[in-house]
């Protein structure tokens, strides 16, 4: 029995003790963590006053170094943010940003990460997304009348945006139809000119056929003309033969000629013979005195 007692003294001590190094390490931890953040917390006072000084990348270099030193300095970040926001490096600003407000523990802090975070979505103009931001710092501040009236014209922003948007794709819409229309026209056009162009052919060659016929027509009565011509010159030689005498035949001009040659002949030696008949007859001349 005695022996039982003494083993659980023995426990109860090992767990005292126990319990004494755990305690003591809690508080090592906490003077660690008290320690960084006072660190932190130095660097970010040299962070605020480079940037006072527009020394940006001391400012850059010191806040970098309170944030690694302990991530419980939400103004570290936050701080950052504004040097990268005024910078006009809006992603890293937004990072930052975004870390502060998860980061931070009060809702003051988260307030002014998120009314910043719609800032830079206002310079992106994500005019939706800068909504969301505005209306998660009025949750945590909601009498912030600057928030308020950030949140009021990025819903008016965004409505514009989003009607510029519908005219957009309506007018795209429409020049697409117009598109459309006017291939479908081209198409139907090329169609209806192929369809002239098949007529136009088939009429071409009906005339051409109808030409060929007309001109074999043709041909054919000039061929049967150059039959005539050649014929009707063989009757004219015939007839022109007829007229003419054959060998040693006299025509009936020439008989007609000859005789009446003949026949003034005969009248000449006619006049000669009565005329020495005259001269022959002697006249008696009387004279009245």
């Amino acid at each position: 029995m005695k022996k039982d007692m003494n083993k659980i003294k023995m426990i109860i001590l090992l767990v005292s003790v126990s319990l004494s190094i755990k305690g003591i390490a809690q508080d090592t931890n906490e003077q660690d963590k008290e320690k960084a953040l006072k660190t932190s917390t130095n660097f970010t006072w040299e962070g605020n006053k480079a940037l006072s000084e527009d020394d940006f990348i001391a400012a850059e270099v010191n806040y970098r170094k309170a944030i690694s030193e302990s991530p419980e300095n939400s103004a570290a970040p936050y701080n950052l943010g504004n040097a990268y926001y005024l910078n006009e490096t809006y992603n890293e600003a937004f990072s930052r940003f975004k870390e502060a407000g998860e980061t931070s523990t009060s809702k003051e802090d988260k307030h002014s990460a998120y009314h910043n975070m719609g800032n830079v979505f206002m310079k992106r103009k994500d005019y939706a997304k800068a909504v969301e931001a505005y209306k998660e710092a009025l949750r945590n501040d909601p009498t912030d009348e600057e928030t308020r009236y950030n949140l009021a014209l990025a819903k008016e922003l965004l409505k514009k945006d989003e009607e510029n948007k519908q005219q957009n794709q309506d007018d795209q819409d429409q020049d697409k139809e117009g598109k459309d229309e006017n291939k479908d026209q081209d198409k139907k056009d090329e169609g209806d000119n192929e369809d002239k162009k098949d007529k136009g052919d088939d009429g071409d060659k009906g005339e051409d056929g109808d030409k060929n016929e007309e001109q074999k027509d043709e041909n054919k009565d000039g061929e049967g003309d150059k039959k005539d011509q050649k014929k009707q010159p063989e009757q004219g030689d015939k007839e022109q033969q007829e007229q003419q005498p054959r060998p040693n035949q006299l025509s009936k001009q020439q008989v007609e000629n000859l005789l009446r040659a003949m026949q003034n002949a005969e009248k000449k030696v006619q006049d000669k013979i009565d005329a020495k008949k005259v001269k022959g007859v002697k006249i008696k001349n009387e004279k009245d005195w």
